[in-house]
């Protein structure tokens, strides 16, 4: 069994080196879609595809079929690609997953097998996987990304189509959109149309244009207010939120409050208080953050951050209806009219 990462599977398609049995598997789509269609692109020349290349779909592909397909010599081609998409929609799949074991120990060199089982891992004791002990069989768990790795993975993601993107612009698709990957990245691609491909820039004008995301009054602009003790534009700021509760909910407010305040206690506490220390200490990658930070520090000392944490998780339980009948967005100025007095 060989384990890769992403970019080296992707990496040896584009150069045609290409495994017998590929079993890609785990919540995060993108990655799984994007292998297949990468496979199902380069791996035969267009012309020989319709006798050399046959898919099938879980919730009608009879394994025995799948296997005897797998089993054929290519047509006047140097390979045949077979490919079995959505298996997880197969009646009882892991179980008929299984059938594929014996062929998976044994593979056809001149086949590319592709298994594709989204939403879930196949488990590691099951017949399959133990079957795929030899480097001819690549095994990929897609991981559904974290929140905090959103923003890298975004910005790799149009370092790779040759986009560049500001960073509020990427601040606000990561909070907004998030995860799944491919929604995030579908989004993003609606834009890179939009601004006319490779070379262009993505700005918070274009978000906020085509994706309703306004650049002005958002947790960022939240944030940098509290940071800079700018009562008058919070309070602003949560108004605007009130009269847009769709897009601004307000559990998002509390996790970027709670994960600032979080960090300002981190940092107060961090012996060494030059930049890279407190960058590595709180994980902050940007100067616009690396600057409310500080700002923060200035204006809240490490016993006012933690009595901010102590008001955050109040308000939290509040909003949520437990002792409060209160709207959650008037409990949220509540809140924030406490961090300034506190």
């Amino acid at each position: 069994m060989a384990q890769r990462t992403f970019r080296e599977i992707l990496t040896d398609i584009n150069k045609g080196v290409y495994a017998p049995v590929y079993i890609l598997m785990g919540e995060e789509s993108f990655y799984i879609d994007t292998i297949m269609d990468a496979i199902e692109k380069n791996g035969i020349e267009p012309d020989d595809r319709d006798f050399n290349q046959s898919i099938y779909y879980g919730s009608d592909a009879d394994m025995e079929t799948v296997i005897a397909s797998c089993q054929q010599l290519p047509l006047m081609a140097g390979r045949r690609v077979v490919m079995l998409k959505e298996a997880q929609g197969k009646m009882q799949a892991k179980q008929q997953l299984e059938k594929l074991a014996p062929y998976v120990a044994n593979p056809t060199k001149t086949t590319v097998f592709v298994i594709a089982f989204k939403g879930d891992n196949l488990n590691a004791t099951s017949k399959l996987l133990k079957a795929a002990k030899s480097d001819d069989v690549i095994v990929f768990k897609s991981e559904k990304a974290k929140d905090y790795q959103l923003s890298a993975l975004l910005k790799d993601y149009c370092n790779s189509r040759k986009i560049n993107i500001d960073e509020l612009a990427l601040n606000l698709l990561c909070q907004y959109i998030g995860s799944p990957l491919s929604k995030l990245f579908g989004e993003v691609n609606k834009l890179i149309t939009i601004k006319g491909g490779e070379g262009s820039t993505i700005t918070p004008d274009d978000v906020e244009k085509n994706i309703g995301i306004s650049k002005d009054f958002n947790n960022y602009e939240l944030i940098s207010a509290i940071a800079t003790k700018n009562y008058p534009k919070a309070v602003q700021i949560i108004k605007y939120f009130e009269s847009n509760p769709k897009t601004n909910p307000t559990v998002m407010t509390t996790a970027a409050l709670f994960n600032y305040f979080s960090n300002l206690v981190i940092a107060h506490y961090t012996p060494d208080k030059s930049e890279n220390a407190l960058k590595n200490a709180t994980g902050i990658r940007f100067p616009s953050a690396y600057k409310e930070l500080i700002s923060g520090m200035h204006n809240y000392n490490a016993f006012r951050s933690v009595m901010a944490i102590h008001a955050i998780r109040d308000f939290d339980v509040e909003s949520k209806g437990v002792q409060s009948f209160q709207n959650e967005y008037q409990l949220l100025l509540e809140l924030i009219f406490k961090i300034f007095t506190l």
